[in-house]
């Protein structure tokens, strides 16, 4: 699937994240790679994944979190700012 098939299977809410994340996207990190965008059924989030390692999801049209996945501890890092991943 192309990355932006998924925009039709969106519900209300789903869309109104992906809105979230794209306003979110261009505020902060615009001109950052973007690797992929999608839906991730199973969470809810409507994401952007950025080449710098950092996610822009949304799930539920709740505000934006940051993602960053820490590969020594296996683990999803959640954060409130673009600059709180970026630091961390």
């Amino acid at each position: 699937m192309k990355t932006n098939e998924f925009i039709n299977d969106l519900g209300t809410s789903d869309y109104a994240s992906w809105i979230l994340v794209q306003q979110a996207h261009l505020e902060n990190a615009y001109n950052e790679c973007v690797m992929e965008c999608g839906f991730n059924n199973k969470s809810g989030y409507v994401y952007i994944a950025l080449e710098n390692g950092i996610q822009i999801a949304s799930c539920f049209g709740q505000p934006v979190e940051y993602i960053k996945y820490e590969f020594s501890t296996e683990e999803e890092l959640f954060f409130d700012t673009y600059e709180e991943a970026l630091n961390n």
